[in-house]
């Protein structure tokens, strides 16, 4: 036990001799949660997650015995939590709708049974390593929970429960160490949040996330166990891409971490979630979610916490076999938090403020996504997606640029794009992929061999264009060849019938694979038959004037991901539609 010194705001000093740093305490009357983030001989300093307002010189901090740490077992999925993991919905019923100061709640819900079915393969007697499979209990209809012996425990399993329905707190087995120590089981334990929980080895991506959205899947992919950002100015829609990709991608567990943003954004999400129904199971999309709400008006060095409470869930989830994203909105509030702390401990500023480690402290949280052996054996994978903030939109502020850096995945959000209604306003000029590669081996299983030739030509496309524009801005149309108008034109085309998509259009919210590359080569398609009457000498004015464009724009829309089929009647009638022209224009040809 130990006693305060001295308050400034969320940092605390106090006298506690001996103490580990990194420890979780309780500090004051009230019980307000903390965390030793530096010692001084016998002092230490505290970061309080909460408002120190009240607190006092000489009152006590209770050392709790361990680092920060989260509850891992079944309950979680369903479940809205703030920055250090309590939640939020156990909270109201205790102290209404304002968070009471010092208010202790289990993560878990201690009351409720599950039902255990323990491993076949397990017997007493038998060697166990940290991370395996003692059982399983069906967490919601759409995930099977597997409960797993913690990492830092191995040793003989002398006891496992028979299968029947058990409390968290209920002992489920023994086992015994090489020590001689004797560990109760129970179905779920403890991880500290800023210790990246272990695995066997690190894996190989294989397959791309689906999220159905086109711009994201065709041009600028991110694979399952991949780092990918979403960078961008207020207004340009990063809630809204997030939000796709936590309702749409083929993830098996989605984690949504609100990390410092306003509080009405989070209020939408937390209000909306629940309403929604997963595309992939017909049932409520939250038994595959979870939440980590932490306003802007919440303690600022919870902010901090919340990032590393979501991915150390993410990995729990993994080390069950599952594919994980978590999405983190966003980065740049993380990093705000960050300066603030550094700026209390009297650490010194560089770039903006920020401390010198932040580049490090990046890559240290990207670095815990990936696809992973698990120590149970199980294959699952942590995808993660940060958003960032940048003022003023500017991508050359420290926290975008370290960022573009580490990940493989950008994303880079325009407001140029959003205020002329193009959504999702993803840049395609500042966007980048690495995983290209792994991509297109995927798509040539599963579509074309073909598919990365034509994401190259239209990429192709929209540069050409992007130059022409700027011709046209400085001359005038009349200064293009037919060739290049027909190249502004299809450039267009690819733009309003591929690149755009609507959030709120109920056929093109979700557009599945064979649906995005049936409308890439649709659009391809009508470029290059284009290009060919150009040769021949029809003018460009008749191919701009043709009914197909304006159709193959409204394609999206009217063609839902069953109706491929249908998509690819529609280009066999283009077809028929270009050949008709030919005919036309070939036969009055030889009449003149």
């Amino acid at each position: 036990m130990g006693n305060i010194i001295e308050i400034n705001g969320p940092l605390v000093i106090g006298h506690l001799p001996g103490i580990p740093n990194g420890e979780q305490v309780r500090v004051g009357e009230l019980g307000l949660t903390g965390e030793i983030i530096g010692l001084e001989g016998n002092t230490a300093m505290v970061q309080v997650y909460e408002a120190t307002d009240g607190l006092r010189p000489g009152q006590e901090i209770e050392p709790l015995g361990h680092p920060l740490s989260v509850e891992l077992g079944p309950g979680l999925l369903g479940q809205i939590f703030d920055g250090v993991q309590r939640p939020l919905s156990a909270i109201r019923e205790l102290s209404g709708d304002y968070i009471a100061r010092g208010i202790e709640v289990d993560a878990l819900p201690r009351d409720r049974k599950w039902a255990f079915e323990p491993h076949p393969e397990r017997a007493t007697g038998q060697r166990l390593k940290g991370g395996a499979v003692l059982g399983t209990v069906p967490e919601t209809k759409s995930i099977r929970h597997r409960i797993l012996l913690s990492p830092d425990l191995s040793g003989e399993l002398t006891e496992l429960a028979e299968a029947g329905s058990y409390k968290l707190d209920d002992v489920i087995g023994e086992l015994r160490d090489d020590a001689g120590t004797v560990h109760e089981l129970r179905m779920y334990h403890r991880w500290p949040v800023r210790v990246p929980r272990p695995y066997l080895d690190r894996d190989d991506a294989v397959a791309p996330l689906i999220t159905g959205q086109r711009i994201l899947d065709t041009f600028f992919p991110l694979v399952k166990g991949g780092k990918g950002a979403v960078p961008g100015p207020f207004g340009a829609g990063k809630t809204v891409v997030q939000q796709q990709i936590a309702r749409w991608s083929n993830a098996d567990i989605v984690i949504y971490c609100g990390c410092g943003e306003r509080g009405n954004e989070l209020v939408d999400i937390l209000e909306t979630f629940p309403e929604l129904t997963d595309p992939h199971t017909g049932r409520s999309l939250m038994e595959r979610t979870l939440l980590v709400a932490n306003t802007s008006n919440m303690p600022v060095v919870a902010r901090e916490a919340s990032i590393y409470v979501g991915v150390t869930m993410a990995e729990y989830y993994r080390d069950q076999g599952y594919d994980v994203v978590m999405v983190a909105d966003s980065t740049s509030r993380w990093a705000e938090a960050l300066r603030e702390v550094a700026g209390r401990l009297g650490q010194m500023p560089v770039e903006e403020g920020y401390p010198a480690n932040l580049a490090s402290r990046l890559a240290a949280f990207y670095e815990r996504a990936g696809r992973v052996e698990s120590l149970g054996g199980e294959f699952g994978s942590v995808t993660l997606i940060g958003a960032v903030s940048p003022p003023g939109g500017d991508f050359s502020e420290p926290v975008t640029s370290h960022t573009k850096e580490i990940v493989q995945t950008f994303w880079a959000l325009s407001k140029e794009l959003a205020d002329a209604r193009h959504y999702p306003a993803i840049d395609w000029t500042d966007s980048f992929s690495e995983y290209i590669e792994v991509a297109a081996s995927w798509w040539a299983s599963e579509a074309d061999p073909s598919w990365a030739r034509k994401r190259a030509r239209a990429m192709s496309l929209l540069t050409e264009a992007d130059e022409l524009s700027r011709i046209v801005n400085l001359v005038g149309p009349e200064a293009l060849s037919s060739q290049q108008r027909w190249h502004l034109e299809s450039a267009m085309l690819i733009k309003e019938g591929v690149l755009q998509q609507s959030a709120l259009d109920e056929n093109d919210s979700f557009a599945s694979p064979a649906k995005q590359y049936a409308l890439l080569e649709l659009v391809l398609d009508i470029y290059e038959r284009g290009t060919a009457m150009l040769e021949i000498g029809v003018p460009v004015q008749t191919l701009l004037t043709m009914p197909t464009l304006t159709q193959a724009r409204r394609c999206k829309s009217v063609y839902t991901s069953e109706q491929v089929s249908e998509l690819r009647a529609f280009g066999k009638s283009v077809k028929s539609e270009f050949d008709r022209l030919r005919a036309e224009y070939v036969e009055t040809a030889e009449a003149s």
